[in-house]
């Protein structure tokens, strides 16, 4: 799966951690959602097709990773 992300508006991930170690995704693409280590903005992209995250932060919400 490949997108241009030259043109990407970035935005941290309101469920990021403290401490720097942020996930950013990228708004505004159709079919995909790029994702990215805030730590490294020139570093590789994680592109997911929608659907599938979605369904990730769904789970996230539903507190389906919780370790505690």
């Amino acid at each position: 799966m490949h997108a241009d992300l030259s043109a990407a508006r970035w935005r941290k991930s309101t469920f990021s951690g403290q401490g720097g170690q942020c996930v950013e995704v990228a708004d505004g693409f159709t079919d995909v959602v790029p994702v990215r280590d805030s730590k490294d903005p020139h570093g590789p992209a994680l592109i997911f097709p929608s659907a599938a995250w979605h369904s990730f932060v769904d789970a996230v919400r539903a507190g389906d990773f919780d370790t505690i």
